[in-house]
């Protein structure tokens, strides 16, 4: 399993998990079968470049996106390319891939959304999108 973790820079295992999935820098992808660990820039229009961050994690080959919450069209984007999404990491990401592999993370629906990204009530930023 590949599994993609919003990050605030290139540490690796040792780097933070970023609050803001969309406006992370990086994204680090945790290949939990070989331990191989691969970080890239967020290049989405979130950050001066093109595309969506969803799109760019599947692009990378990511089977599943794990963060501390995202809002509900960004779980939705994820839903439609195929990739699953749990929430509730925090710390570093080596303690974001223990809490995957230990069950510790909620699967992200409707109901798990970030309340105050829901649709309509997005407060002028779009940051987890």
């Amino acid at each position: 399993m590949k599994l993609c973790i919003p990050t605030m820079g290139d540490r690796g295992w040792d780097e933070s998990v970023g609050e803001h999935f969309g406006r992370v820098p990086t994204y680090t992808i945790v290949d939990t079968e070989t331990g191989e660990v691969r970080v890239i820039a967020n290049t989405s229009e979130h950050m001066g470049g093109q595309g969506y961050p969803p799109h760019i994690i599947a692009e990378a080959g990511a089977d599943a996106l794990v963060c501390s919450n995202l809002g509900r069209r960004a779980i939705a984007m994820f839903s439609e390319l195929g990739l699953e999404v749990y929430v509730g990491a925090t710390g570093t990401v080596r303690d974001a891939v223990d809490r995957y592999t230990s069950g510790r993370l909620q699967h992200a629906t409707e109901n798990t959304a970030c309340a105050q990204h829901a649709f309509g009530k997005g407060h002028g930023h779009n940051h987890h999108q």
